[in-house]
């Protein structure tokens, strides 16, 4: 835990309390109206991050670019991992330079410069402006044999998107950072229930956002007009941005104390490399022989504190860093998860045929399609559901009989729930394969897609999602409120950029084993389902990531025990 600071801290004087909050019931009432409007900047974001997101491949593989499939699906990857990746690059700049408001107020003008690309390549006119035109193909004669090699042509107006997505993903990696720990600050003057409950809500924030924008974006996009589409998404962040220029009375803005990120890395290269530090040593031989006292002050912490802090930080790390199966195993409902529903039978809203209500999802005059996207709302509208009952019901229940798990307890249930939902798609999909390999199939047309479905109902997904989503609200949540509580004070957004960057690499190396396992011989190489996946192995992969996550579950739990006996012992010897 971060030691308490002496009032007479210069980085203390210099944070800046809220302009307004003077009177008894001031401070409280204007600390819940400052994480009202961080957790409202939060849900418009979310909302923009995902209307981004869910159908940025159909976008690309539009007749407005004519991107090829696996094109549009690198795109799409390249901005997920890097919105993740690049987490504690915003953090590290909050924390040494910029402070977190001014950090999230330039983040958000940069998200909303950037967001606008989007709608401005989504109109003939734009993208003949941002990105030329289309490149004519030649024609030539038809290829003799089917061993001819062919190039695909390069995307169209590859270079404006590509810049546009990074853009978008270091902004919004740069405000899933700061804004969670900026949040906290604002209520961690009413207690730790107030942090507490702060992250509940924060996340249910988000996924509220995510709802909006699966319902309402997604489907203008797809049925209506990328164009009109993008533009309510530049409206969700230029509304974000005012609402946190607005609020800026009420906010507490601390300034930056310097991250010790660089002082925990000169450590490790000490205790790894001490030929190394000799050499830094000699170079500077006036600062090497000067006792920490008689060296000219410098801002931040203490050669003592970056020991300490520095010890935290690796008790901290390998408790998220055994989270990072869970995370593999979380990404799975946005691509394996969705891939398994297109091969289940899927009822058409809009009938063409009475007679055969489970006939393809055909576009029709005058009618809509249901959005690809909206499959993953079952696991949002968990979230949504289940935190308020959570924080409203069990927790204070839970709380008056002392028996409130601590956050690394929370944590290995999440993983838990996380190791039976996959449990449950692999199940599923043993059934579904029984199914087809008796030839009891189903076509159905999505889009421009023929697949040929097993006759079970999509609504057997439901306990899967169902698990992913109560998985989240014990791992996620939990582990943000651990990661910004445990962390020393000029480490809290770097950590939690770390923790945001942990569940990136988790996605990544999910892809990267699925990748693997469609390599010939592999369970999932099928080429001949063109496709499809009746002839993959699927649930085997599945039971793989099961068994991934069962080991690092045990080794979780001997972490977190580890870890919780150390903190117990620390306390005892305070109280001493």
């Amino acid at each position: 835990m971060p030691e308490p600071r002496d009032p007479g801290d210069p980085r203390e004087a210099a944070e800046r309390r809220p302009l307004l909050g003077s009177g008894a019931r001031g401070p409280r009432r204007w600390r819940r109206a400052a994480g009202a409007a961080v957790l409202l900047v939060e849900m418009l974001e979310r909302a923009a991050f995902f209307g981004i997101s869910a159908n940025l491949v159909l976008y690309l593989n539009s007749k407005n670019f004519n991107w090829a499939g696996h094109q549009a699906s690198r795109a799409a990857l390249v901005f997920l991992g890097a919105s993740y990746l690049l987490a504690p690059v915003g953090g590290w700049l909050a924390d040494v330079y910029l402070g977190r408001y001014l950090a999230l107020a330039l983040s958000l003008l940069l998200y909303l410069g950037a967001s606008g690309l989007l709608p401005a390549t989504a109109f003939p006119d734009g993208r003949r402006s941002f990105c030329g035109e289309v490149p004519v193909t030649p024609i030539g004669p038809a290829c003799p044999s089917s061993h001819c090699p062919h190039t695909p042509p390069s995307p169209y107006c590859a270079p404006t998107l590509y810049a546009a997505l990074l853009l978008l993903a270091l902004a919004a990696s740069s405000v899933r950072t700061n804004l969670t720990s900026f949040g906290a600050d604002q209520v961690t003057s009413l207690g730790r229930s107030a942090t507490h409950r702060f992250f509940n809500w924060f996340y249910w924030s988000l996924n509220l956002g995510a709802v909006l924008s699966l319902l309402v974006v997604a489907f203008i996009q797809q049925n209506i007009s990328f164009l009109l589409g993008y533009s309510i998404i530049v409206g969700c962040v230029g509304l974000a941005f005012f609402i946190f220029l607005f609020s800026t009375p009420v906010f507490i803005i601390k300034p930056p104390t310097g991250s010790q990120v660089s002082s925990m890395l000169k450590l490790a290269l000490r205790n790894c490399c001490p030929q190394l530090c000799c050499r830094y040593s000699a170079r500077d031989p006036q600062g090497a022989q000067l006792l920490p006292d008689q060296r000219s002050p410098q801002p931040g912490a203490s050669p003592q504190e970056d020991v300490t802090n520095f010890q935290v930080l690796v008790k901290i790390l390998p408790i998220m860093v055994t989270l990072v199966p869970y995370w593999m195993v979380y990404f799975q409902m946005q691509s394996t998860y969705v891939l398994q529903g297109l091969h289940l039978q899927i009822p058409n809203i809009f009938p063409v045929n009475p007679a055969n209500s489970f006939t393809a999802l055909r576009t029709q005059p005058n009618s809509y399609t249901i959005p690809e996207a909206w499959l993953l709302l079952a696991n949002v509208v968990v979230v949504l559901i289940l935190v308020p009952l959570k924080d409203r019901v069990l927790d204070p229940f839970l709380l008056r009989h002392k028996l409130l798990p601590s956050a690394l307890k929370k944590m290995a249930l999440g993983m838990f729930f996380g190791f039976t939902s996959v449990i449950v798609a692999g199940v599923l999909e043993m059934e579904r394969l029984d199914y087809i390999h008796h030839n009891e199939t189903v076509s159905q047309q999505i889009g421009q897609d023929l697949y040929y479905a097993a006759p079970l109902s999509i609504w057997w997904q439901i306990p899967q999602y169902l698990l992913i989503g109560i998985s989240e609200i014990f791992a996620s949540i939990p582990g943000l409120e651990f990661a910004y509580s445990e962390a020393p004070r000029s480490m809290q957004a770097a950590i939690i950029g770390i923790f945001f960057c942990l569940s990136g690499v988790g996605s990544l190396l999910g892809s990267s084993l699925l990748s693997l396992l469609s390599l010939p011989g592999g369970w999932l190489h099928c080429p001949e389902d063109f496709g499809n996946i009746n002839n993959c192995r699927m649930d085997f992969y599945f039971f793989l990531l099961a068994g991934i996550q069962a080991a690092t579950f045990f080794l979780f739990l001997w972490i977190a025990g580890r870890y919780e006996r150390a903190a117990q012992g620390t306390d005892s010897r305070n109280r001493g």
